[in-house]
């Protein structure tokens, strides 16, 4: 099946949950990012060419930043030169892909349902801060400049899970997506994938993707259950 490849998946990604501000003149051949408390994947710098850590290092901590930089996984040299420095991995994650197509006939529990949502609503707010989405990611989510939208699962007529949902060209990624624990491996997840997908073919996007950690052994289960693959890799480098 021809995927978005790795490439394609990390502009996508960034286009979908972006940084307040970019910087590329600090350190050349990189490009510094300012995620406002969002969280690495808005905060990591990326390179654009250079593989010159030090500079990179040093320009972060002149920010009062820790340095951290994302690593896709075709950029192996750069990693062996990070890894060489002593900078430690952190969160190994893994880029997955499904057709929006086969996520929208998702067969859901008799009980599930799954609609967009465009205003924010507070309990929406309350199930993404008690699985750890505060405000300031939140505050990414609003800054998504192209389609997005809020995915509400409902399951016995109770509000269940939440995700947000962006599109970009031909991708729709799927972020935060967060379910009560106490409805957990009952559908929700589920319905949310195919809510996102719905809204995806919508606006013209064949695939919905999302970044998962590869610790959330759980998450990955329902989201190969669901029938996506694993595309891509990426992971952190973090110095001192």
């Amino acid at each position: 099946m021809n995927f978005p490849d790795e490439t394609r998946l990390m502009q996508a990604l960034e286009a979908t949950w972006p940084p307040v501000s970019s910087d590329a003149e600090a350190a050349p051949g990189w490009r510094l990012r300012d995620g406002a408390g969002g969280g690495k994947r808005v905060s990591a710098a990326v390179s654009t060419g250079s593989d010159d850590v030090e500079a990179l290092a040093a320009a972060m901590r002149a920010r009062g930043e820790v340095p951290l930089v994302q690593v896709p996984g075709s950029a192996a040299a750069l990693d062996a030169k990070l890894a060489a420095a002593g900078w430690e991995v952190v969160d190994p994650t893994v880029l997955m892909v499904g057709e929006a197509e086969a996520l929208a006939k998702l067969e859901l529990g008799k009980h599930v349902r799954a609609v967009p949502v465009g205003v924010r609503l507070a309990l929406l707010n309350e199930i993404w801060t008690a699985g750890g989405v505060g405000p300031e990611r939140r505050a990414v989510m609003a800054r998504c400049q192209g389609p997005h939208t809020q995915i509400m699962v409902r399951s016995d007529d109770r509000v269940t899970g939440v995700a947000h949902v962006a599109v970009d060209g031909d991708v729709a990624m799927l972020h935060a997506v967060e379910v009560r624990s106490s409805h957990r491996r009952q559908g929700a997840g589920r319905g949310a994938l195919a809510g996102a997908a719905r809204f995806a073919l919508d606006l013209g996007a064949a695939w919905v993707a999302l970044a998962v950690t590869e610790a959330n052994a759980p998450a990955r289960a329902l989201y190969e259950g669901a029938g996506m693959e694993t595309v891509a890799r990426y992971h952190y480098r973090q110095g001192k």
